[in-house]
């Protein structure tokens, strides 16, 4: 195989979502030739498939600034800032543009299956850093190509990779076997295909984030209207309740989080939802009437349930880099720069130091995992942070080591980061609370901390 030369080629990103698409942004913005590679058929494929959820962030916050810079000489009018927008907002209104702008340097239906230094795998050491890399793909049609690159920025995501319901991480067992009465997803109850599934039933929900707490209370809404009055749902916490469990209510410093909370609250105290604590998932078996009993590590067993709903988080998958030299923390799967910065057990979006290229860096040279998939198995992730670390590399790439180091990320100091909101109602959304983090969430470049900057 002769490989061209590394100088000459485009770096490659994998993911044509909010993150990836800002990487090719700023990319372009430093003149570097960017190819993304996307997996569906359009911007944003995984951000449609939640489209019904509205996040946490307002856009204000969901915009990346080199993006924006691109957009403005087409025409494109930025939303309200200060408005919440849903999935399908987002797609649409900003990445669907975005990526039309991009024009051919976004390929649609390109599943990437492997990424390796051309003409080495991972054992060989020999002239390694002077081979660029090589990306295989699939299209549609089954058939396969490769391209080859100066460097590689995996903005994938981990939306593909739904965490099970076993609580060792594995699948429980009979978990498998139950695939079609069970979904990793928030169901779109305003699909009537969707609620017809869940209407009159009794769904256990396992898990115990905001995903959960939307799911919860969009079951709840269900069982409300006089028809579906049967409607229930059994919610599953690997730990006990607490004040905290819902949130700080109407005293949280982020009233869009605290909204969320007490809609949860709400179902269970008003009875449209049971909570059960300490149920740590080991198997699920099928009763007589094809319904689903789970049963737990010290051997509980549940009512049956005719659904069954796993919000128990999202994990990489980091199989199609298995050539490559990543140095990963063996607990969270991020970057281990990264990792100690990020850890859940200690961090909150709010507590997360800047970071960019540095913490991004790999054994391989030149290759980053960023956006969610840079958190691993980390659940707090901002879109703001995303842009960030690609316009760190962006400039680490163009030799710009400087702007590459001048990574200052202010962020409000609570916060729940990861998942989706419910922010329809008015009281959620008077502008006084703010995205996923809260308002005011800036992100200052090139400025001491706590010197006002835009987001």
């Amino acid at each position: 195989m002769n490989a061209p030369a590394p100088a000459a080629l485009p770096v490659v990103v994998i993911g044509a979502g909010p993150t990836g698409l800002a990487a090719a942004a700023h990319l372009s913005g430093r003149s570097i030739e960017a190819l993304v590679l996307e997996a569906g058929s359009a911007a944003g494929a995984a951000v449609r498939q939640w489209a019904h959820v509205r996040l946490f962030s307002t856009w204000g916050e969901v915009v990346d600034p080199a993006a924006e810079k691109l957009l403005a000489p087409t025409g494109w009018e930025k939303p309200d800032a200060d408005t919440y927008p849903s999935g399908g907002d987002w797609a649409e209104h900003y990445l669907q543009p975005l990526a039309d702008i991009l024009g051919e340097r976004v390929r649609y239906d390109a599943r990437v299956t492997g990424v390796s230094r051309a003409g080495r795998d991972r054992i060989v050491d020999a002239d390694r850093e002077a081979q660029p890399f090589v990306v295989h793909y699939t299209a549609a049609d089954g058939s396969e190509d490769r391209v080859f690159a100066r460097a590689v920025i995996d903005a994938s995501g981990t939306w593909s990779t739904p965490s099970p319901a076993g609580a060792d991480g594995l699948a429980a067992l009979g978990e498998r076997h139950a695939a079609d009465r069970i979904t990793y997803r928030i169901p779109d109850l305003t699909d009537p295909a969707v609620r017809a599934r869940y209407a009159g039933k009794r769904t256990a929900v396992i898990g115990s984030g905001a995903s959960a707490f939307t799911a919860l209370a969009s079951l709840a809404d269900l069982a409300k209207t006089e028809e579906q009055a049967g409607t229930h749902a059994t919610w599953i916490l690997r730990r006990g309740l607490s004040g905290s469990t819902f949130g700080g209510g109407t005293a949280d410093q982020l009233p869009a989080r605290g909204a969320l909370g007490l809609a949860a609250k709400a179902a269970v105290d008003h009875g449209y939802a049971d909570a059960v604590t300490g149920f740590r998932t080991d198997a699920v078996e099928r009763a007589t009437d094809g319904r689903l009993i789970l049963v737990g590590e010290d051997g509980r067993r549940l009512d049956p349930v005719d659904e069954v709903i796993v919000l128990t988080g999202l994990r990489p998958d980091l199989t199609f880099l298995d050539e490559l030299r990543l140095g990963l923390d063996e607990r969270l799967q991020a970057p281990a720069a990264l990792a100690p910065l990020i850890d859940p057990n200690q961090h909150s979006c709010g507590t997360v130091y800047p970071h960019g290229v540095n913490e991004l860096s790999h054994p391989e040279r030149d290759v980053y995992l960023v956006g969610m998939k840079s958190y691993g198995r980390a659940p707090t992730f901002l879109a703001m942070t995303g842009y960030e670390q690609v316009r760190s590399i962006a400039a680490h790439l163009a030799g710009d080591r400087e702007a590459a180091t001048r990574v200052e990320l202010t962020l409000p100091e609570t916060g729940v980061c990861g998942g989706a909101g419910l922010f329809d109602e008015p009281a959620a959304a008077d502008g006084t609370g703010g995205g996923c983090c809260a308002t005011p969430a800036t992100l200052t470049i090139g400025a001491p901390a706590g010197t006002p900057g835009g987001c």
